[in-house]
């Protein structure tokens, strides 16, 4: 498996997918044609589907048009063989170059010799029952795990991206008005948040979560700099539960980061055996994801075994298979910013029902993670980050 510096990834929402792995091809292929005279950029099957409303040309845009006039082709209907997010970069009525775009802000090319964007394996373990074997083999846990896999500077990078999912809680929690988009919907989480300073303290909980996993879901719909975990349209499950614990409770940020450890090698896994991509899987890869790592690393604050801390997980995951991603209008709003909130309070639960189990269950987690790929794969594309089917159906936008 790879370091999980390419999970956990910083940068602009409101789509990994769509948004942050087109621009970073973008600047590729602006860096390789410095003196092109046009560009002309064709994207394919769900970023062509949901482009307008994850502003996957403004993206691109943005970079190419610094140096020359660009033309987005729209084609929807046409999905190329390797993954739904294609798209194909030509300079000057040639040199053609195919990316795709396949979750978390990573970018991957359909050849298997030199492919610029095949990094150095950092795990040699790729399933979560052999690195939980290692854990007990070794009277360890999995943050320590990776501490023996990953480079000296991880723990200062991983500092880093708490801190930034901190600052996308605080700054959703003081921004109101309307989200950007057609749905003119608007900001929740600073009403939440004052409306759950006001209950009893086993309400307050729900309520202050709620604020939490809304405040950065409502800072990545709107552009503003998140953390994937493990992708932008799932990025407030792990923020919000973290956020709330450690107020709550007063952990301090080195079992914060060891908890964020845990809960990367949850989302590592899914990414290596599985799909963090809604147009590959559906949401249940990255609500359903999102809420596995939520739920790990609360069950290891909480002092859970490997075992248990493996159980958690495996529910975060169960409980989301064959969630479809159905966007409305293609905007990362509506399901998605209700299904943060309440799968960063599921994820709570998940800790509790692991935590009064002794860790024992029949299904595992990795097979878990094998249905929930072949249930992506059954569901068929106007489920999948088209915006063609599910809630989405009666609000269709054009590209």
């Amino acid at each position: 498996m790879k370091s999980l510096k390419e999970l956990y990834r910083i940068g602009k929402g409101p789509s990994s997918s769509h948004t942050m792995g087109p621009q970073k091809a973008a600047q590729i292929y602006a860096k390789e044609h410095p003196d092109a005279k046009s560009f002309e950029v064709t994207l394919y099957g769900s970023l062509a589907a949901t482009g307008k409303g994850h502003m996957t040309d403004v993206a691109i845009c943005e970079v190419l048009e610094q140096i020359a006039p660009t033309r987005i082709l729209w084609e929807p209907h046409i999905f190329l063989p390797f993954h739904p997010n294609g798209m194909k970069f030509s300079a000057d009525g040639g040199n053609e170059w195919t990316v795709y775009s396949v979750g978390g802000g990573a970018l991957a090319e359909n050849k298997a010799e030199g492919n610029r964007f095949n990094t150095p394996e950092v795990y040699s373990l790729n399933t979560l029952t052999e690195i939980m074997k290692w854990c007990k083999d070794n009277g360890r846990n999995y943050w320590e795990y990776v501490a023996e896999c990953e480079a000296p500077d991880f723990w200062d990078y991983l500092q880093k991206a708490w801190e930034m999912m901190q600052e996308s809680v605080e700054r959703g929690l003081n921004h109101e008005g309307r989200l950007p988009g057609p749905l003119n919907l608007a900001r929740k989480a600073s009403t939440y948040y004052v409306k759950a300073t006001g209950y009893k303290q086993s309400l307050q909980t729900r309520g202050l979560v709620y604020a939490y996993a809304l405040a950065v879901s409502e800072e990545n719909a709107s552009g503003g700099i998140i953390v994937t975990a493990p992708t932008c349209g799932s990025c407030g499950v792990v923020p919000a539960v973290l956020y709330h614990l450690s107020r709550g409770h007063n952990f301090s940020d080195e079992r914060i980061l060891h908890a964020l450890a845990t809960a990367g090698i949850i989302g590592n896994v899914v990414k290596q055996n599985a799909s963090i991509s809604g147009a590959d899987v559906g949401c249940q890869g990255e609500v359903g994801v999102a809420c596995a790592m939520a739920s790990a690393a609360a069950c290891q604050l909480f002092g859970g075994s490997p075992s248990q801390i493996e159980y958690a997980a495996e529910m975060g995951l169960e409980h989301h298979l064959g969630m479809t991603c159905d966007p409305v209008c293609g905007l990362v709003q509506i399901p998605c910013i209700e299904r943060n909130a309440f799968a960063a309070t599921r994820a709570l639960d998940a800790n509790l029902y692991a935590a009064f189990s002794d860790g024992n269950h029949r299904v595992s987690f990795d097979r878990v993670v094998e249905v929930m790929k072949q249930t992506g794969h059954d569901l068929p594309s106007l489920y999948k980050e088209t915006s063609a089917g599910g809630l989405a159906k009666d609000f269709q936008q054009e590209p």
